[in-house]
């Protein structure tokens, strides 16, 4: 959900509330968690545990010129209620001895109000609301502990964030069923005068022994040099279906809407292509830099694999800085390059790709080689089919033009002149 993700040094994102949560969204990987943890186990963050965070967070990226980033996230953070968000706020105060420092909030917006979002505007939070399109499609999945449906306290909540002016993106995912409605989704976005958008693909796989044997209801991330039992849920999406939603919607947003709706999906594999790595993490060529803080202190490498064998310490007793500097993380996101298969380095489009987040590189029934990506094809197929275009936007970037010319130069060939030389350019998009 966050615009900026790897504009700190360090990003540590919290989970004040960890696993727990007021829904039970059917493809939520993180609820299972709570096996990991004793019974009885109250998923509160205690003061002494938020203090010892902001704390050793500003102080691990005193020396980034970006500042801090404080990213909370669930489970559902605002569990914690408004009076932990006010001690936080007061604790960066504190603590940030001169460096700007910046909140995002993930929510799934049902337990918003006009406090919360007062609360939010005036502390200039970007909020980051799961919502999956129109009804029908989000109450698919998305629903309370009771199986009942959640849309429309959803929808309620985004009124509210709108009403208090509050800076807010949409974080839509992805799966089996909605695959099938690219344009229903994109149209009920917009229509709900929504700028930025994140389209994030659900895939998770069938439980092996391992994972049964503590508790859990999903398989654990893959070892990125060994073939991988393949066998997904049934509400992960299809690779070819991926592709063509996002295909659907790109087309509509190249021919129309550059310049008012941001759709971040596509703009970070433009960004990725020509700055040589990516904005986000699953874009990057490496991992590590991007971890995890419990409600209990406990850090791991990263959000998707917050298992024992990944924890690297608790921050009641350990320097931020050096688990995420020590050579056990380094080591574990150096995996992510160096475990790529020979045929993704030699992909066309890997400048775009990257290999994809190391959680879904489990070898599926079309693919061979240890390490590749489950969603290999239907990445390949979107990012082939936007090549033409992401090229024109390098031209237009270059020239120090704006990217929305992009619409035009679809239309019919168009004569620019550049900001950089002076010269005229024609460009079209045939």
């Amino acid at each position: 959900m966050d615009r900026s993700q790897n504009s700190c040094e360090i990003h540590l994102m919290a989970k004040p509330a960890g696993p727990a949560c007021n829904l039970r969204c059917t493809y939520c990987f993180y609820l299972e968690k709570q096996a990991l943890f004793p019974k009885g186990e109250h998923f509160r963050m205690t003061d002494a545990v938020l203090e010892a965070y902001i704390r050793g967070y500003c102080r691990a990226n005193r020396n980034n010129p970006s500042g801090t980033l404080f990213t909370w996230q669930g489970g559902e953070p605002t569990l914690m209620g408004l009076d932990f968000f006010r001690k936080a706020v007061a604790l960066e105060k504190k603590y940030a001895a001169g460096q700007q420092v910046t909140n995002s909030l993930q929510t799934n917006g049902t337990l918003l109000n006009d406090n919360w979002c007062a609360f939010l505007a005036e502390n200039k939070f970007l909020v980051g609301l799961s919502l999956d399109g129109p009804a029908l499609l989000h109450d698919q999945y998305r629903i309370d502990v009771k199986g009942r449906p959640t849309h429309a306290f959803v929808m309620r909540g985004l009124r509210l964030l709108k009403k208090h002016g509050v800076e807010y993106n949409i974080l839509a995912c992805v799966n089996r069923e909605t695959a099938k409605h690219p344009l229903e989704v994109y149209h009920f976005l917009k229509d709900n005068k929504t700028e930025f958008i994140q389209f994030l693909p659900i895939v998770e796989r069938m439980p092996d022994q391992a994972a049964c044997s503590i508790g859990l209801k999903l398989a654990r991330p893959p070892a990125l040099d060994q073939k991988q039992n393949y066998e997904v849920t049934p509400w992960t999406v299809e690779p070819e279906a991926l592709g063509d939603f996002y295909i659907s919607i790109f087309d509509e947003w190249v021919r129309k809407d550059v310049g008012q709706t941001f759709v971040m999906n596509f703009e970070w594999a433009i960004f990725s292509h020509f700055n040589g790595d990516g904005p986000v993490c699953y874009l990057s060529k490496r991992c590590g830099n991007c971890c995890i803080v419990e409600h209990n202190g406990d850090v791991y490498s990263c959000d998707h694999f917050v298992y024992p064998e990944y924890k690297l310490g608790n921050i009641l007793t350990d320097d931020i800085k050096s688990m995420v500097d020590s050579a056990r993380q380094r080591q574990w996101g150096e995996q992510k390059e160096l475990t790529l298969p020979g045929g993704c380095k030699q992909c066309e489009v890997f400048s775009m790709c990257r290999g994809g987040c190391p959680k879904h590189r489990f070898a599926g029934s079309e693919y061979g080689q240890a390490g590749d990506n489950y969603l290999c094809g239907g990445y390949e197929k979107f990012y082939r089919h936007i090549r033409k275009y992401v090229n024109t936007f390098g031209h237009l970037i270059e020239h120090n033009l704006a990217c929305e010319y992009i619409m035009q130069a679809i239309e019919r060939p168009t004569i620019f002149t550049s900001r950089v030389t002076g010269q005229q350019l024609t460009m079209w998009i045939k």
